[in-house]
């Protein structure tokens, strides 16, 4: 056979030979730049520790990873999309505890089921609260805090983020758990709700830890516990919650979600690179300062947490009856 007939016989080596991809061939992954959706508004705790992993995950993928911000009915607008969109490992999501307390807090938000419309990739970092009072309230620890609202039913008012926020759950959880009778007054945020708190017209609230940190060291507020299982070592000082009603713990959480279809390659170089970053000490380090334990749990670790959360948060939304506002 004539060498210009094995060139007419094989169109494929012809291709090789000029350097063109044959046809169904896969291009290498990563290619091009990965957007990763966030449900929150840039500036804050949340999208600056997703801005510095993602930065950090870019250094190892060889491509930019880049937040989009995605705000919107209670981050359903990001989960949305990215559990909507195409599973090639390009579009990721930052999402986080309200993936677990959605689907019974607002049925009616998508997607109605995170653990089989996104995959989980990996872990990105846990924040927990720390649980203060107005100093004109006679408590000194969660013990006699406890006993100050069961000498005093319906008289203490519990201030949160607005219901629903990861810090309501944990108001109500500690309520259910210590067989507590007291007021939940929602705010639209943190802050206004810490100014209530300053002023004492609210007595309680489970704060983040950086909102709270410069209330507890002017003597604004006192500090009793902390919602972690392990204590914090920007509040040294607080004992956890659990240490006097077992097993509490309440905590936000980020992690990274892929759409559900993505490919088993794909999800393992992404977890791969979220591994090194959230394992970076000096990425460790950074977020520390700011209440942020970055936390390298592979897929394995975000989906049975997802799954022990959603259980969790369901059970206390039911049976509390809670509604969002």
């Amino acid at each position: 056979m004539s060498t210009r007939r094995t060139l007419l016989a094989a169109p494929g080596l012809l291709a090789l030979a000029s350097g063109a991809t044959p046809a169904g061939a896969q291009e290498a992954y990563p290619s091009r730049a990965i957007a990763m959706a966030s449900g929150y508004a840039p500036g804050g705790v949340t999208d600056v520790t997703a801005r510095v992993v993602a930065e950090r995950m870019a250094r190892e993928l060889g491509v930019p990873v880049v937040i989009e911000n995605r705000v919107g009915a209670a981050t359903a607008v990001a989960n949305t999309y990215v559990a909507q969109a195409r599973p090639d490992g390009y579009t990721l999501l930052a999402g986080t505890s309200t993936l677990a307390i959605n689907p019974a807090l607002q049925p009616n938000l998508t997607p109605r089921e995170p653990m089989r419309d996104l995959i989980p990739v990996g872990m990105m970092f846990r924040s927990a609260f720390a649980l203060h009072v107005h100093p004109g309230l006679p408590v000194r620890s969660t013990a006699e805090f406890i006993a100050y609202c069961h000498a005093n039913p319906g008289k203490v008012n519990f201030g949160s983020s607005g219901t629903g926020a990861v810090n309501h759950l944990a108001q109500a959880l500690f309520a259910a758990r210590a067989n507590l009778d007291v007021v939940h007054i929602p705010f639209r945020g943190g802050t206004p709700a810490l100014i209530e708190l300053r002023a004492g017209r609210i007595q309680a609230m489970f704060s983040a830890l950086l909102e709270a940190i410069p209330a507890l060291r002017e003597g604004a507020t006192r500090g009793l516990a902390i919602s972690s299982t392990a204590r914090n070592a920007l509040v040294p000082e607080l004992p956890p919650v659990a240490d006097t009603v077992p097993g509490f713990e309440a905590v936000f959480w980020q992690g990274v979600f892929a759409p559900a279809g993505t490919p088993e390659p794909v999800v393992r170089k992404l977890t791969a690179a979220l591994r090194v970053a959230t394992e970076d000490a000096n990425l460790r380090s950074r977020m520390a300062e700011q209440g942020v334990e970055l936390i390298p749990g592979d897929a394995t670790y975000l989906r049975d947490l997802l799954a022990r959360e959603t259980t969790m948060w369901g059970e206390l939304i039911r049976s509390a009856n809670l509604r969002a506002e």
